[in-house]
Protein backbone atom coordinates (compact mmCIF):
# COMPACT_ATOMS: atom_id res chain seq x y z
CA UNK A 1 0.00 0.00 0.00
CA UNK A 2 2.87 2.36 0.81
CA UNK A 3 4.43 1.71 -2.60
CA UNK A 4 1.08 2.40 -4.31
CA UNK A 5 0.69 5.75 -2.52
CA UNK A 6 4.28 6.75 -3.32
CA UNK A 7 3.75 5.97 -7.00
CA UNK A 8 0.37 7.74 -6.99
CA UNK A 9 1.87 10.94 -5.55
CA UNK A 10 4.77 10.91 -8.03
CA UNK A 11 2.52 10.18 -11.00
CA UNK A 12 2.66 13.04 -13.52
CA UNK A 13 0.57 11.74 -16.43
CA UNK A 14 -2.59 13.56 -15.33
CA UNK A 15 -0.71 16.82 -14.85
CA UNK A 16 -0.50 17.46 -18.60
CA UNK A 17 -4.22 16.96 -19.04
CA UNK A 18 -4.97 19.39 -16.20
CA UNK A 19 -2.73 21.99 -17.82
CA UNK A 20 -4.51 21.59 -21.16
CA UNK A 21 -7.87 21.98 -19.41
CA UNK A 22 -6.66 25.14 -17.68
CA UNK A 23 -5.39 26.65 -20.94
CA UNK A 24 -8.66 25.76 -22.68
CA UNK A 25 -10.61 27.43 -19.87
CA UNK A 26 -8.55 30.62 -20.16
CA UNK A 27 -9.08 30.68 -23.93
CA UNK A 28 -12.84 30.18 -23.48
CA UNK A 29 -13.05 33.05 -20.99
CA UNK A 30 -11.08 35.24 -23.40
CA UNK A 31 -13.38 34.44 -26.32
CA UNK A 32 -16.47 35.19 -24.24
CA UNK A 33 -14.96 38.51 -23.10
CA UNK A 34 -14.07 39.50 -26.68
CA UNK A 35 -17.51 38.58 -28.00
CA UNK A 36 -19.14 40.48 -25.16
CA UNK A 37 -17.08 43.54 -25.95
CA UNK A 38 -17.15 43.48 -29.74
CA UNK A 39 -20.33 41.45 -30.37
CA UNK A 40 -22.32 44.37 -31.74
CA UNK A 41 -19.59 45.43 -34.14
CA UNK A 42 -19.08 41.87 -35.37
CA UNK A 43 -22.82 41.46 -35.97
CA UNK A 44 -22.87 44.75 -37.90
CA UNK A 45 -20.04 43.60 -40.18
CA UNK A 46 -21.83 40.33 -40.97
CA UNK A 47 -25.12 42.17 -41.55
CA UNK A 48 -23.34 44.44 -44.06
CA UNK A 49 -21.89 41.41 -45.83
CA UNK A 50 -25.30 39.73 -46.06
CA UNK A 51 -26.90 42.95 -47.34
CA UNK A 52 -24.20 43.32 -49.99
CA UNK A 53 -24.69 39.73 -51.19
CA UNK A 54 -28.47 40.16 -51.29
CA UNK A 55 -28.12 43.35 -53.34
CA UNK A 56 -25.79 41.56 -55.79
CA UNK A 57 -28.20 38.63 -56.16
CA UNK A 58 -31.23 40.89 -56.72
CA UNK A 59 -29.39 43.02 -59.33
Amino acid sequence: MKKFMTNFIREEEGQGMAEYALVLGVIAVGVVAILGTFGGEIKEVFDNIVTTFQEDVNS
